[in-house]
């Protein structure tokens, strides 16, 4: 055969040969949709979404064949991101992954998964070579006219279907639909971003509104404050204690419990209250922005999952930054690793000085006993104590982390413990917060016997009630009544505890500790107990909580809170939002 006949038969191939790469990586996607992808809404949403960035890839190169594979590795990677991220979060993909994607972020995957580079590196290495036959064979070219119309007509189609049948929230939570859920997701953050922006707040007035003479951000020319914090004053050192999961199960009817179960929810002057969080069955980091910061997650309205991360160094208010200016030593013993979602830019930023997380304290597991972060308390407060400076102590519980069908530690289970007989499942709940309350009364006297001439001031309370309370508040709901009590923040699923203990100390104002507050309230509710002046902002917010009755970003359907963030932007205290 000639030259000429070898070439002219080489074109005719590589149509075919062309045509089947393509038909075959449209199909490679398709099923990886279809296995992923629950229900006709959801399906066809997951193809527009392919569309859509088959579409972009196309109007940048052209070739159909390598944008289909470039298309698919793309898909096959964010559904194994989301599914990576629900494993670790419940919640899987959303636009504002990518929206604010930061350090601490690819810091936080590193350090989940160290060999993560290599295999980065080895994916590489093997789709370099397919990629350029792929290239080598696609002979097709699209004009780019076309590319930008499929784009616009992708765009405009999910969009339609986004606001016709809006995401509910939970629906992140369910661990499928990846692809329609992010595409969903992003008409969301979209639309909210447009509307609100960041964070609810009244517009910027003609005239710069003023909190009270203090009131002013870290670096800034600073007034004099209402009432002098006087940082050699003695002062009692502080722990805030955060206790997993944590609630008085009696709220549920029907539930047995040992004798003298609810005396752990009492504090020092034997009343028991209600702190109101701002999330069930979840998500910690809610209530940690609320007692750090003072400041309501759900002001971050639909883009309150990622309030740490989106407020990370831009949060300059909270209750460590105030202590902090009062002369105290601020500590956070966190659970799990630094980069979590921001946490330690998050908290330094408000005042954290001593961010030591789950790699500092020399274990690779977050869930451990409570009495080994007990123990990381009393060891930091030892180091801490050379200093003559009062302390601060952001301490975190985990032992009553989900799930509760396994037994944790049965060797860690309190002397004459016997289920008191309800499912095997409660039961273990119950056995854990057994455990938690003989481990803290341990560290209590361990404070007291090795510190008598020390006060210490405690404020306990529960982040979130269990995920197990959605089947006990209300037994036999459905789930679409169930759904519409969490969506309007029903207190009863809400509904956590606080309590209030001196150890060699007694809390001369309690004015502020209400029988029941929103946890944005903790932060002033503390500093009172603890004898410290209010700073004009917590000042302010004493006053909305009392004339708001304890409750923060529902008082006035949400003006309050919206009045109160834009007073610290305006102070330079909430910068960039």
């Amino acid at each position: 055969m000639s030259e000429s006949s070898r070439a002219e038969a080489r074109g005719a191939r590589s149509p075919l040969i062309g045509a089947g790469l393509l038909v075959a990586i449209h199909l490679a996607a398709l099923a990886v949709l279809l296995t992923t992808e629950y229900g006709p809404f959801a399906i066809t949403l997951s193809l527009l979404a392919w569309v859509f960035v088959n579409g972009l890839l196309l109007v940048l190169l052209r070739r159909p064949g390598i944008s289909a594979a470039l298309a698919l590795a793309f898909m096959v990677l964010l559904i194994a991101l989301s599914r990576f991220k629900f494993d670790i979060l419940q919640l899987s993909l959303t636009f504002l992954d990518f929206l604010i994607i930061d350090r601490d972020t690819v810091s936080f995957l590193l350090s989940v998964f160290p060999r993560l580079k290599l295999h980065l590196i080895a994916a590489a290495l093997v789709a370099a070579p397919l990629l350029w036959l792929i290239w080598r064979f696609d002979p097709f070219r699209v004009r780019r006219r076309l590319a930008l119309a499929a784009v616009a007509a992708s765009v405009a189609l999910i969009s339609a279907m986004s606001v016709l049948s809006p995401e509910q929230p939970w629906e992140p939570f369910q661990g499928v639909n990846h692809i329609s859920n992010l595409a969903r997701s992003g008409v969301v953050s979209v639309s909210r971003l447009a509307s609100t922006g960041w964070i609810e707040a009244d517009p910027p007035p003609a005239s710069p509104l003023r909190i009270a003479r203090g009131a002013h951000a870290a670096g800034m020319p600073t007034l004099p404050p209402a009432e002098a914090c006087d940082p050699k004053a003695k002062r009692p050192h502080i722990i805030l204690l955060l206790d997993e999961s944590s609630f008085d199960v009696t709220a549920a009817p029907g539930i047995k419990v040992p004798p003298g179960y609810k005396d752990y929810f009492k504090s020092i002057d034997g009343k028991q209250r209600t702190m109101i969080a701002e999330a069930t069955g979840g998500p910690t980091w809610y209530t940690e922005f609320n007692v750090v910061t003072g400041l309501s997650a759900r002001s971050f309205g639909d883009l309150k999952f990622y309030v740490t991360r989106i407020t990370a160094g831009r949060v300059t208010r909270g209750l460590p930054q105030a202590l902090q200016n009062c002369g105290y030593k601020t500590f956070s013993l966190y659970p799990t690793y630094g980069n979590f979602l921001g946490a330690r830019t998050f908290q330094k930023a408000a005042g954290v000085g001593h961010f030591v997380d789950m790699a500092e304290m020399g274990v690779n597991e977050d869930m451990q006993p409570d009495k080994f972060y007990f123990n990381q308390a009393l060891k930091t407060f030892a180091q801490a104590q050379p200093q003559q400076a009062p302390v601060f102590m952001f301490v975190y519980l985990t032992a009553n982390h989900f799930p509760w069908t396994d037994v944790y530690r049965p060797d860690l289970t309190p002397p004459g413990w016997t289920p008191p007989g309800n499912t095997a499942e409660v039961d273990e709940y119950i056995r854990r917060q057994a455990m938690t309350a003989h481990d803290y009364r341990e560290f209590a006297a361990r404070l007291q016997r090795d510190y008598p001439d020390q006060s210490f001031l405690v404020l306990r309370f529960g982040d979130h009630q269990p995920a197990i309370s959605q089947k006990l508040m209300e037994p036999g709901i459905d789930q679409p009544t169930l759904a519409k009590r969490l969506m309007a923040a029903d207190p009863r699923y809400f509904s956590t505890y606080y309590a209030i203990d001196g150890i060699n100390y007694r809390p001369g104002d309690l004015s502020s500790a209400l029988e029941t507050v929103d946890a944005a309230y903790l932060p002033l509710v503390l500093q009172e107990a603890a004898g410290i002046p209010l700073d004009p902002t917590f000042a302010e917010q004493k006053r909305i909580m009392l004339r708001c009755n304890g409750t923060f970003y529902d008082c006035r359907k949400g003006a309050e809170a919206r009045r109160f963030n834009r007073l610290l932007i305006d102070a330079g205290l909430i910068k960039g939002l």
